[in-house]
Parts: structure tokens; C-alpha cells; sequence
């Protein structure tokens, strides 16, 4: 007689590998050299630069942001128990405005909580009990008398104690969200003038849209640094055998909850996630989770086609894709057009390394051709004495 398991049972086999996959992080080659760039980024960085990691949607930003805390935690560990006062770093996100205008008041409040600040309970003039005093788990908003500004060197005060290595500020492009008649400058020299103040390094974590803040002012481009974390291209033969072996890794991870070789169907995972991995696994977990519902015991393609991204979105996230990578590629004109503007010679010398380069395969001979010399043209006489 054949024994039918009640849905509850098929429900718990299934959540255990989707919990998981929902905590298992890829360390991917792009990952794991955006990681290394930013952290000799922060530990180059003057006190007050602002550091700028960009990238599209769904390629992995948050996941780089705490894969760099963790080494800092890690990193500043021994210096902590001196001093426990210390924090390795201040990590919050910038959240999306409800009506046009960032609000820096509640973003300082944010930021105060999560350095535990001493007197942030007097800050918040809280006089009406912890019931009052907490909504829906989240503090209630400042009291108006308490203006931005001392908000801010409060928050200025709290950084020069606390001496963090670097304040993360993810989704940081909600800060170009702003009443009308405001400027975009106005915005960032707030972060900025915090930065410098505080004598804090701070890293502003985004979308393509962040780009907006570059090149503001002089001062401003001396003072920062672009991180571009990108995604894998097709046109690159590296990024496909990169992104296949992303896939299996993926299909090792999943397995035996995959009735599918994936690696086979690569093309198709990468036409809907357009190589980026973040959203590659959120694509995975949902059609994980629709399995579990569905009472499936493994993903097969009809799941993979009705949890993926349509054709549409898929195309408007490549289209900002290439338009924020094509902003930050750095062509010949562009460097044309500088030297134009400091009245150099128009041509671009060649750099001495490809110079050496050059030398170097000159008189080389490749393997299977003769070296050129003029052949004979017709017979060939002997003469005999």
C-alpha cells in the first residue's frame, strides 16, 4: 500500500535546503576583487574621502558590503579590546523618501542608533515611556525643537568616538532624491562636509544612479573614488566560463533539489539575470520557494520560466546597465580631449610597458613560419666544368 505523507511532511523537506541556499554566498571572481579593491580603497582613503561603489541592480552590492565589514570586524578586533569604545564600522541604508525629499533628520537617527549612542534617549526627548518611545520597533521621529544641524554634530560628535575604519551607506542613491528647487550638490556636501568633519572615511553603495554625484566640483573628485563592482558580459569569453561555472557551483549547492542539469541552460539563466548573480540566486530561491509550495520535490524548467524576471524588466535593467557602464568607460577621446584642454600634443604616447612590449617581439620568430627572403623565380641552372 503506498503511504501518502501529509503536505506538512513535503513542506519541511523542502525548507531545509532553502534555508540553506538563502544563506549560502557565492564567492564569485568579481565579488571577491570588488572586496579586495574596496578595502585597499578604504585603508588608502584619507580621513574625510568619500569612496563611490557602483554597479547594476541585483549584482551583489550588499553582499560586498558585508564581506568587507566582516574583514574590518575581523581586522580590528585586537584593537577593539583595548579600546571597547571602538567600532570597526557604521553601516546603514539610506532609505527611499515617501514624499520627493530625502529626509536627513531620520537618517541621522539611523545612524545614532546604530552606534549605540550614549544619549541618543535625551537626543530624542523621549518623555513618554519605552511604550511611546518605540514604534513598530523602529524609534519615533525626532522632536522638531532638535534641528538637522545639531542632529549632524551629533552625529559627528558619535564618529569621532567611535573611529570607525568606514561608514557604509547602502542604496546611497536615494540621497539624489530632493525637493524641487534644491540642487543635487547641496545634497552631497552634506555627506561631505559630515565626512570631513568626523575625519571619517564614508562609502556610498548604489545603483547607476549614484554616478549623478560624480564630478560635482574639483574638490569633491580629489577627495573621492570610483568603484565600478560590474557584471558578466557575454561578449567576454572569460565572464561566460566564469558565469557557467557560477552555474554549477549554483547546481552543486541545489542539489538534489534541481531535476535538471542547469549548467546546460546557462544561456537562458543569463539571459534573465543579465549576468548578474544577485539576481541569478533571487531567481533560484523564488523558484525554490513556488517548489515548496507546489509540493515538488526538485525545480524543473516550467518552475525556472514562471519565477523569472520577464522579457520586459530584463530590458530595462540591461538598458541601465550599459548606459551606467558606458558612462564609466574611460575611452581614447576622453583623454584626447584632457590633454586638448591642458595643451598637450593631441597624440596619446604609448605607455612604456606596452613600449617595452613591442620591442620585445621584434626579431621573434613564430613557431611553424620561415623568416621572409626572396625566393628564386625560375629553373636553376648548374653549371659543370
Amino acid at each position: 500500500m503506498e503511504t501518502v505523507f501529509p503536505a506538512t511532511h513535503w513542506a519541511q523537506r523542502l525548507s531545509e535546503p532553502i534555508a540553506a541556499f538563502r544563506s549560502f554566498t557565492m564567492a564569485h571572481p568579481r565579488l571577491l576583487q570588488a572586496k579586495e579593491d574596496l578595502l585597499n580603497a578604504i585603508e588608502a582613503s584619507d580621513p574625510g574621502s568619500l569612496i563611490l561603489v557602483v554597479g547594476p541592480t541585483g549584482v551583489g552590492k550588499t553582499t560586498l558590503r558585508k564581506r568587507v565589514e566582516e574583514s574590518l570586524a575581523e581586522k580590528m578586533a585586537a584593537s577593539m579590546e583595548i579600546d571597547p569604545g571602538q567600532l570597526p564600522f557604521v553601516s546603514l541604508e539610506a532609505v527611499a523618501p515617501d514624499n520627493g525629499s530625502f529626509h536627513w533628520r531620520d537618517h541621522y537617527q539611523r545612524m545614532l542608533t546604530q552606534m549605540n549612542e550614549p544619549l541618543i534617549d535625551h537626543k530624542l526627548g523621549l518623555l513618554r515611556g519605552e511604550g511611546e518611545r518605540k514604534r513598530n520597533g523602529q524609534y519615533a521621529p525626532w522632536p522638531r525643537g532638535f534641528t538637522g544641524y545639531q542632529l549632524q554634530q551629533s552625529v559627528e560628535n558619535a564618529l569621532r568616538y567611535r573611529r570607525p575604519a568606514a561608514v557604509f551607506i547602502d542604496e546611497a542613491q536615494h540621497l539624489g532624491r530632493m525637493a524641487s528647487g534644491r540642487k543635487l550638490a547641496d545634497q552631497l556636501d552634506v555627506i561631505k562636509s559630515t565626512a570631513s568633519r568626523a575625519q571619517t572615511v564614508h562609502v556610498l553603495i548604489g545603483t547607476y544612479e549614484l554616478l549623478a554625484f560624480r564630478n560635482l566640483s574639483g574638490q569633491l573628485s580629489r577627495r573621492s573614488v570610483d568603484l565600478h563592482f560590474s557584471r558578466y558580459r557575454a561578449e567576454s569569453a572569460e565572464d561566460i566560463e566564469t558565469f557557467q561555472n557560477v552555474v554549477f557551483t549554483f547546481q552543486k549547492q541545489l542539489a538534489p533539489s534541481v531535476d535538471m542539469d542547469l549548467v546546460n541552460m546557462w544561456d537562458f539563466l543569463y539571459e534573465r539575470s543579465l549576468g548578474c548573480i544577485g539576481v541569478l540566486k533571487d531567481w533560484l530561491m523564488r523558484a525554490l520557494i513556488l517548489a515548496s509550495r507546489n509540493l515538488n520535490l526538485a525545480l524543473n524548467l516550467a518552475i525556472l520560466e514562471k519565477t523569472a524576471l520577464s522579457g520586459a524588466q530584463c530590458e530595462k535593467m540591461l538598458s541601465e546597465a550599459r548606459e551606467g557602464e558606458t558612462r564609466l568607460a574611460e575611452n581614447n577621446d576622453t583623454r584626447v580631449r584632457l590633454r586638448h584642454l591642458l595643451n598637450l600634443p593631441d597624440e596619446v604616447p604609448v605607455p612604456r610597458s606596452e613600449r617595452a612590449a613591442q620591442a620585445s617581439k621584434v626579431g621573434r620568430r613564430t613557431p611553424g613560419l620561415r623568416r621572409p627572403q626572396r625566393d628564386q623565380v625560375g629553373n636553376v641552372q648548374v653549371a659543370h666544368a
